[in-house]
């Protein structure tokens, strides 16, 4: 095979990150963009020469106007998309945030509407499904200490929707 036809085969996926952060209350810090009809977490694209991990942090900070330590990965989900394309998504654990964190939070002008703290059990009615098991899926993999790898935010072989 040669090189050309060997390279046109090899995928080229967008990839974004993304942080999951917790209040006292086991509640997750979610964003509403003023560009989507779907409420979101912090995080979006990792640009060229970036790792996910520098994406997670630098859309972080762009969107919440504050510098938060990111830890350990929580899940990379396989989600390509009909308009975009291949995409390869990460989940970092943000930990949970003190109170004088949360009140240094400056969501970003003409991007974000409001930033909440939401219980698990209302993300589904808060976003779009893949994401909202991709979170969902991430808080499990927080809680039992160990990442996951997800394809449109659910484990492979379970129904994927």
């Amino acid at each position: 095979m040669a090189v050309n036809e060997h390279e046109a085969k090899m995928a080229h996926p967008r990839m974004a990150a993304g942080a999951l952060f917790f209040d006292a209350d086991g509640r997750v810090l979610m964003v509403e963009p003023t560009y989507k009809d779907y409420w979101d977490i912090p995080g979006g694209y990792v640009e060229t020469g970036e790792s996910p991990l520098q994406a997670a942090s630098r859309e972080v900070r762009e969107e919440l106007g504050v510098t938060l330590a990111l830890g350990r990965l929580l899940a990379v989900d396989w989600a390509p998309n009909a308009i975009e394309g291949d995409k390869v998504l990460y989940l970092f654990d943000g930990g949970q945030l003190a109170p004088e964190a949360v009140t240094g939070i400056r969501p970003q002008v003409g991007e974000l509407k409001a930033v909440r703290f939401v219980h698990p059990h209302e993300i589904a009615d808060r976003t779009i499904p893949r994401l909202a098991r991709r979170i969902l899926a991430a808080i499990e993999a927080r809680a039992e200490s160990a990442p996951i790898y997800l394809e449109h935010g659910q484990a492979p072989g379970d129904v994927a929707a």
